[in-house]
């Protein structure tokens, strides 16, 4: 096994090649459907026809890579859509694309990392990511970690040290099971999560190995908890793997209820990149200034216009960023 490196040695490097989370095709309008739900079950009953309009509206885009993520945008179902990874190599080979990374939702969506049982559940499907990505030439897994409890919740849910630490253990454990591939793992800032305000993120960085443990930071997920994504990310730089390049109209309330509807909450404050509050300007010369390589993915959460709205991003970038950052 090759040793793993900073960034993703297999991508091309211009320094900073584009990909795209898969989120983005989630919207039921693209599918002609009713609803999120319609799109799940249509996507797991006819894999084949979901992946190729998916990978075929990618082609020409400009876009090079494709982050997967949860079903049925995720890597099992790639796998059954294309026969075998030879299968899904040949899909991708064809529209010029590569995996830049994979996002394991399993520990956000699920939770209860107090439960012995199920770490070791969640490390075991990890690591059988892990390994289909190294087929794939992929180096990155990032990870979300589970959403926070409601500030009103009896008897509260504290984000301290004990449970801070436990994470961070459980984080490790995980991303020595990965790195065992050649895959490093990117913990992720999704907004109202134990990993989204700036003191969370610094918490869990210091607590968790580098080694094991890299850094994916979401600029908008960042943004909606009140942070200057810019002055987090520059103090865990040396941690950074991969980034989320994502735009936001401004912080979210920190005391509301955090539900299963607290995504859709989220989607309202997301916006065109370049349209919202992040600072891109100083977020480009960050990445030039500290030679940051590798993928970044332009996260746009489910568009009924994918092709449009990718264009538009990648538009963005070349004409206001790519002269500051190379």
């Amino acid at each position: 096994m090759e040793s793993p490196s900073l960034s993703n040695s297999k991508a091309p490097m211009s320094p900073l090649d584009f990909g795209i989370d898969l989120i983005t095709f989630f919207h039921p309008g693209f599918w002609n459907l009713e609803s999120e739900s319609d799109v799940i079950a249509y996507g797991m009953a006819n894999p084949r026809p979901f992946w190729d309009r998916m990978l075929d509206t990618l082609d020409g885009t400009g876009i090079t890579g494709i982050e997967l993520t949860f079903a049925p945008f995720g890597w099992t179902e790639m796998v059954r859509a294309y026969g075998s990874a030879a299968g899904v190599q040949a899909a991708l080979d064809g529209r010029g694309l590569k995996i830049a990374s994979g996002f394991f939702a399993d520990v956000a969506i699920e939770g209860r990392l107090d439960d012995a049982e199920q770490q070791a559940s969640l490390i075991d499907r990890a690591e059988k990511y892990a390994a289909f990505l190294a087929e794939m030439g992929a180096e990155l897994l990032v990870m979300g970690l589970p959403m926070r409890s409601s500030w009103n919740q009896k008897p509260p849910v504290f984000v301290d040290l004990p449970m801070a630490a436990a994470v961070a253990d459980f984080c490790n454990r995980l991303g020595a099971a990965t790195l065992r591939h050649g895959v490093r793992l990117a913990l992720h800032t999704e907004a109202h999560s134990i990993f989204s305000l700036p003191r969370d993120v610094d918490l869990i960085m210091t607590l968790t190995d580098p080694v094991y443990v890299g850094f994916c930071p979401d600029t908008a997920h960042l943004l909606l908890g009140g942070a200057d994504p810019v002055a987090v990310v520059e103090r865990h730089i040396d941690r950074v793997i991969l980034a989320h390049w994502k735009d936001a109209t401004g912080s979210m309330p920190l005391y509301i209820s955090i539900d299963e509807t607290i995504h859709q909450a989220h989607r309202p404050y997301f916006c065109a990149l370049g349209s919202g509050r992040v600072d891109w300007q100083r977020w480009a010369r960050l990445m030039r200034d500290r030679d940051v390589r590798g993928w970044a993915v332009l996260e746009i959460d489910a568009v009924a216009d994918p092709g449009r709205e990718i264009r538009r991003s990648l538009d963005y970038v070349n004409t206001c960023l790519r002269p500051i950052f190379g």
